[in-house]
């Protein structure tokens, strides 16, 4: 895998449980890792949901070989952030793995 590619830093997170200041359950979420990745193809998508457009941008982003990333965890990059919806693993050459994630705008 060629480090050029790897232009953008994003930190990738899991949904925990965690407490508020009054010992109530809540859910949050917390850092797994942060890594270098090469965030490509971003293509805006129409959608109808309840009678109302919404917008859907679907884009994969591919980081280094890794294996512990799962579909439900997110993406941040910036202010954006992505929900992971499926990790394609390069199982041949365990290069990289790709994350199809989508984010709501």
């Amino acid at each position: 895998m060629d480090a050029g590619t790897l232009r953008n830093r994003i930190t990738i997170q899991r949904q925990a449980q965690a407490q508020d200041a009054g010992g109530q359950p809540i859910d949050a979420w917390t850092d797994v890792v942060t890594v270098w990745a090469d965030i490509r193809s971003p293509t805006g998508l129409g959608a109808i949901r309840a009678d109302a457009q919404a917008s859907v941008v679907k884009t994969s982003v591919r980081i280094r070989w890794r294996t512990d990333i799962e579909a439900g965890m997110r993406v941040v990059h910036g202010v954006t952030v992505y929900d992971i919806g499926a990790v394609l693993p390069d199982h041949a050459d365990r290069e990289f793995v790709d994350l199809v994630c989508g984010v709501a705008v």
